[in-house]
């Protein structure tokens, strides 16, 4: 009787043992596509609370036109003359 359950302790941890090995060798074979997989579903679930920047719709004027090269003001010097 005790030999009976020696065995079946013994075919237990093997199945175990396998079980573990099997598991380890899959997840170390396939690690790539399991981080990738991982990355996807964390910035799937963060992006929609992360505000993105917009374009403006209007955009300012055009700064130093020929119209203000033309007429200097008077706190800024004028073009000089070669």
């Amino acid at each position: 009787m005790f030999q009976k359950i020696v065995n079946g302790c013994a075919i237990f941890s093997g199945v175990v043992s396998l079980a573990v090995v099997g598991t380890v060798g899959f997840v170390y074979i396939n690690k790539d596509s399991i981080v990738d997989n991982v990355k996807k579903k964390v910035i799937e679930s963060v992006l929609p609370s992360v505000p993105l920047p917009t374009l403006p719709s209007v955009t300012g004027g055009a700064l130093g036109g020929a119209a203000e090269l033309a007429a200097p003001s008077p706190d800024r010097p004028a073009m000089p003359k070669f």
